[in-house]
């Protein structure tokens, strides 16, 4: 089961966010945060893997204060959607992210665990919901961030990141140069539950619908690892 759903923002305004339900009808959530090219085919076939595996998704529409339900499927667009990421208003965004979480434990479907996941402008938005989002003072309790380049600004939060995560990057990301990833490795030394885990691959190279990005081997590599460390966290 698959459909959209509204979510309360902080400020009042309401927002969609795409639910994927798994056959069971209930598990553990998932919030999934979109690329720059909004909720498109492509993060609606994430939440619909993921509900697959078992788990309750939901990706907020997290341009919706600039263009509601914002969607380009592929990279051929691309002077447009870096306009919106310039655009996004990151603290109204942290708010958004917040008021999802909620929404999400408060859904009679979510059995308890909730984690993120989110990819290129998503994997920073992951860090952020796991640095920042809070609701009666509890976070998240996983987080996958694949190669989100805004995280490197990011990184004065690292000590407010307490919950298992585990990172993807490629090792020839153009966006993403091997000293961003070291400085990633820096703010996360001594945390134990933190897994950095490059790939022989560029930027995106999970995106199915993005050709000039999508890397088969990468993709097909890293999201068993994903489904691993998912499930030891949120399943368990």
């Amino acid at each position: 089961m698959a459909d959209y759903v509204k979510v309360t923002a902080p400020d009042g305004g309401q927002f969609d966010a795409y639910r994927a339900l798994p056959d069971s009808g209930s598990g553990p959530g998932l919030l999934v945060f979109q690329e720059i090219f909004g909720i498109n085919d492509n993060i609606r076939g994430i939440c619909d893997r993921l509900a697959g595996e078992g788990y309750v998704a939901l990706a907020p529409d997290m341009f919706w204060r600039l263009e509601p339900r914002f969607e380009r499927k592929d990279e051929s667009d691309m002077e447009t959607c870096m306009a919106m990421v310039g655009r996004l208003d990151f603290g109204a965004a942290a708010g958004d992210i917040t008021a999802t979480l909620a929404h999400l434990r408060a859904m009679p479907e979510c059995t308890g665990k909730v984690g993120a996941i989110g990819f290129c402008l998503g994997g920073a938005l992951t860090f952020l919901c796991a640095t920042s989002a809070r609701v009666d003072g509890r976070g998240i309790d996983a987080a996958v961030p694949y190669y989100g380049s805004a995280i490197n600004s990011m990184l004065g939060k690292a000590d407010d990141l307490t919950c298992p995560t585990l990172f993807h990057y490629g090792n020839r990301d153009p966006f993403i140069p091997a000293e961003a990833i070291a400085e990633v490795e820096q703010a996360m030394a001594g945390k134990d539950d933190v897994t950095i885990q490059l790939h022989d691959a560029g930027h995106a190279f999970s995106n199915w619908d993005a050709p000039s990005f999508y890397d088969e081997r990468a993709a097909a590599e890293a999201w068993p690892q994903t489904l691993a460390f998912l499930a030891t966290h949120l399943k368990d």
